[in-house]
């Protein structure tokens, strides 16, 4: 059944099943039993781990305690790519400001916005390394960007507290949404057109000598905020690859 046709109790119910918790690069297992623990309690079941330093583990195993089920079901992936192929929202989890500015949200409204685009596909939120977080490349493939407010003086939180307070906040949305949610009108393009997309913007703005090749990382950078702040559809990446390529074909025919 298409989504937008959907009972709102039967669609309320399956958006928690679309949401990807995607842990990047974690050193410790134990945290990763311990997050598969805390998404279980607020009824998030889909975890993703890309390039885990150690597992599986009995270490994770210990710390999931009661929620081996979704410790058994995580998906065990090579590349971000992987973790994020299909999903029409990515949220990043970031504990530091970056020189070029994110969309940032609270928790809760970043747990209201993964729920609103859950109803129509899946999404997906981003736990970086505990060490050094999300680096600029993984966060280049979100479209937002949540902070946790924290005491200034010791803001740094275990990963396995930070995937327990953005799944508080999910649950406690979902509590309020259920049987009345609906599917957002406008479907977003999914992540790896998304990429298809940038990846051929990069290459024709050097193609028709718009940007310097030294410089075209943070030209790029900027570039995919605006789109992402857009939010294109499948039609629309359509549309502007169409261009692209015309723009690219014309300056051959000078040449």
């Amino acid at each position: 059944m298409h989504p937008e046709a959907a009972p709102a109790g039967a669609l309320a119910a399956s958006v928690l099943a679309r949401i990807r918790v995607v842990l990047i690069g974690t050193t410790h297992p134990g945290n990763i039993g311990a997050a598969a623990r805390a998404m279980k309690n607020m009824g998030l079941s889909r975890l993703y781990l890309v390039s885990p330093k150690i597992y599986p583990s009995a270490e994770a195993t210990a710390r999931a305690s009661g929620a081996h089920d979704v410790l058994a079901a995580a998906q065990e992936v090579d590349s971000l790519d992987q973790a994020l192929a299909g999903c029409v929202l990515t949220a990043g989890t970031s504990a530091r400001l970056r020189a070029v500015k994110w969309p940032q949200l609270t928790p809760r409204d970043c747990a209201a916005e993964l729920l609103e685009q859950a109803a129509g596909g899946d999404v997906a939120l981003l736990f970086g390394r505990e060490h050094s977080g999300l680096s600029n490349q993984e966060l280049d493939r979100c479209q937002i960007l949540v902070n946790i407010p924290a005491n200034p003086e010791y803001a740094s939180l275990n990963l396995s507290q930070a995937v327990q307070v953005l799944g508080y906040e999910l649950y406690s949305r979902f509590l309020t949404l259920e049987g009345g949610l609906i599917a957002p009108q406008h479907q977003a393009a999914p992540a790896e057109a998304l990429e298809g997309f940038f990846g051929h913007l990069e290459q024709a703005i050097l193609d028709i000598g718009f940007a310097d090749p030294k410089q075209s990382s943070r030209l790029m950078r900027r570039l995919r905020r605006l789109f992402h702040r857009a939010r294109p559809d499948q039609d629309d990446i359509n549309t502007l690859r169409g261009i692209l390529s015309a723009a690219q074909g014309r300056k051959s025919m000078r040449k």
